[in-house]
């Protein structure tokens, strides 16, 4: 099983002028969290909200900034989270893509919208 990489389109919206950063993003279902290098979230032009205590797959641990809020858009859904600010990818985690309700397929290396809610996301309350 390969990882799974997906286009999604980036965006500031407290800076509606601000264009919005297409990239793709490797769907981290290892992960919470969206995260983006330095280089993305300065062309976003987001705000520093805290620094964030993280640990990564081999065990270490740092502390690295949370940016936001951060537009994420996907075909025909979109949400806004938070951004941790490391690595030299866009990685989405689990969070914007339970919120958009995406569907990982490891064994077709694919993303899309959840087939049994095409037209919208469907949440559980």
């Amino acid at each position: 099983m390969g990882s799974v990489v997906t286009e999604v389109e980036l965006s500031n919206p407290r800076e509606p002028r601000q264009q919005p950063v297409v990239v793709n993003a490797r769907a981290d279902t290892g992960s919470m969290m969206l995260c983006v290098p330095d280089g993305v979230a300065q062309q976003l032009g987001v705000e520093l909200e805290s620094m964030r205590n993280v640990e990564v797959a081999d065990g270490r641990r740092a502390s690295v900034p949370y940016v936001g809020p951060v537009q994420v858009r996907f075909g025909n859904r979109t949400c806004f989270v938070g951004a941790l600010v490391m690595g030299n990818e866009v990685r989405l985690g689990a969070v914007p893509m339970e919120d958009m309700d995406l569907v990982v397929n490891p064994k077709l290396g694919t993303v899309t919208v959840n087939p049994a809610s095409p037209d919208a996301p469907l949440y559980r309350a």
